[in-house]
């Protein structure tokens, strides 16, 4: 039986534990309201922007372009086919498996196809799954810090800049982001996303993901859907019209993914930390019936010790 001194340093040792986790969760919650609201505010326009960019990337215009073209060959820099992973992940744990899950999913996704550690290019925004992959031998080129509000949308653009730039050199042949979606403040599923090349089929289920179920920007019926044209008019010619647009149109894509990621992480911290905090409260009234018991039993022993005494000197 664990001593009345002891049973007393771990009660108070949970409910300080349960104070701190108490204010994390608090911290958490104003910054989750703030991160789903930015996420939600900005599905409208991310879902036209990707749905505008899976309307062209059928037209015969588009289709010639090199960002839907698959580069193969050989490479001067960094090699034949590699495959570049952006991936999403947040500064700071204490989010329940928020950024395993993610590492996870790159794990499968370089397993299903069959790749080497040379063959893949890693770009972290997020120090969990920079530190991740870098101990384990893969090439980490660039990394982003994920902290506070995250990583601004003009650092998001050098992150597509960069993707866009080996694309068109042949140094990588594809590029895929992997990120958490938010579906509700206790649900959150890691996905991944081709971006480069174009794949209509790929921002089609992106957009799908991105608009709620009901409500006003929820997807058009299947049966008032238009067509997507073959052929635009663009002016004044489509290689300059498009070498601009599918660049902004690409970054939304992954700018969008880094606050849905946000917003991810923040629920799922929340979450945990209210975990926590019920667990601690838990154990902090387990230890005190268990502290209660032994102080009666040690009472109840104490009386019984004097009564037998008094019997004693009868």
């Amino acid at each position: 039986m664990a001593s009345l001194k002891s049973l007393k340093i771990k009660i108070h040792s949970y409910k300080k534990t349960g104070t701190v986790t108490h204010a994390m969760q608090a911290v958490s919650a104003v910054k989750m309201r703030k991160a789903q609201e930015r996420a939600l505010s900005g599905r409208a326009y991310a879902a036209t922007s990707l749905s505008i960019l899976q309307r062209l990337s059928g037209t015969s215009d588009v289709k010639r372009h090199a960002l839907l073209q698959t580069k193969t060959g050989p490479s001067t820099k960094l090699g034949i086919n590699k495959t570049c992973f952006v991936i999403i992940t947040s500064d700071k744990g204490l989010a329940g498996s928020l950024n395993s899950a993610v590492m996870r999913k790159v794990e499968a996704e370089i397993f299903r196809l069959n790749l080497n550690k040379g063959d893949v290019v890693v770009i972290a925004v997020g120090r969990r799954g920079g530190e991740y992959f870098a101990s384990r031998g893969y090439d980490v080129k660039l990394k982003f810090e994920n902290v506070a509000d995250g990583v601004s949308e003009e650092e998001m653009r050098m992150v597509t800049d960069k993707v866009l730039e080996w694309h068109e050199d042949g140094e990588v042949s594809s590029c895929v982001v992997v990120y958490t979606n938010f579906i509700s403040t206790f649900e959150q599923e890691p996905v991944i996303r081709q971006i480069v090349p174009i794949n209509p089929e790929m921002f089609a289920l992106m957009v799908a993901r991105i608009r709620p179920a009901k409500g006003k920007y929820s997807p058009v019926p299947a049966d008032e859907k238009v067509a997507a044209p073959g052929v635009y008019t663009i002016e004044p010619d489509a290689d300059s019209v498009l070498r601009v647009l599918l660049p902004k149109l690409l970054n939304i894509a992954v700018f969008h993914a880094h606050i849905e990621s946000k917003a991810s992480e923040h629920s799922a911290r929340m979450v945990a930390m209210k975990s926590a905090t019920d667990k601690a409260n838990e154990m902090a009234g387990t230890y005190t019936r268990t502290f209660n018991k032994v102080r009666q039993a040690a009472i109840t022993r104490e009386v019984s010790e004097i009564t037998s005494g008094i019997e004693a000197m009868k």
